[in-house]
């Protein structure tokens, strides 16, 4: 067991005894990775926001109900992950509001959305490489994103996806293959810059 996991373990068993300290310890330590991987699936900080609060008050709720047989980070990122399809499911139940729809004003006025897509880092990130990955990766499911972020990005291995999705390894790896050939299908489609043979 890694100092991080024995830290963890600690901080957790302080917690279920009701150390309110060592609870926000706890998320201190694990809420920029958190965040991270939930604007990796949304592209939003606001959503990443919503997601993440919501991830912790799932945690502090289930706390008790940890026994530690698996990492506390694996357990995290099952409970972000099922945040994330929540908001992506109530998404789509939401009704959608047409740009060209009349506003209640009178008069000329234009209807004006703040866009919660461009970040510091997307301005940084502007090659065009990199802006046809992110759309291509957006136009796959849900699941199949939230895999390939956490094998890719969040580098976690088959077996700790397997613990955090609660699936079986084989299907966790048949499912990040399919997803590996959904993208490869829609970079090649997309741009020339990806030359995949």
């Amino acid at each position: 067991m890694s100092d991080n996991s024995q830290d963890d373990q600690l901080l957790i068993a302080r917690a279920q005894k009701g150390d309110r300290v060592a609870f926000d310890e706890l998320i201190k330590k694990h809420e920029r990775r958190a965040y991270q991987y939930a604007f990796r699936l949304t592209s939003s900080q606001e959503e990443a926001m919503d997601i993440v609060a919501e991830a912790f008050i799932r945690v502090y709720n289930a706390l008790q109900n940890f026994r530690g047989q698996s990492a506390f980070t694996t357990w995290l990122y099952r409970i972000v992950t099922n945040c994330y399809l929540d908001l992506k499911k109530k998404d789509k139940s939401k009704s959608q509001v047409s740009l060209d729809a009349p506003t209640d004003f009178e008069g000329e006025m234009e209807r004006q959305i703040e866009d919660p897509n461009l970040t510091p880092d997307e301005e940084v990130e502007k090659n065009e490489r990199e802006r046809l990955v992110q759309r291509a990766v957006a136009k796959l499911p849900d699941y199949q994103r939230a895999m390939l972020m956490m094998y890719h990005v969040e580098m976690l291995s088959y077996e700790e996806i397997a613990q955090s999705l609660d699936l079986p390894l084989g299907t966790v790896k048949s499912r990040l293959n399919r997803a590996r050939l959904s993208l490869r299908e829609l970079l090649t489609k997309d741009s020339e810059l990806f030359q995949l043979g």
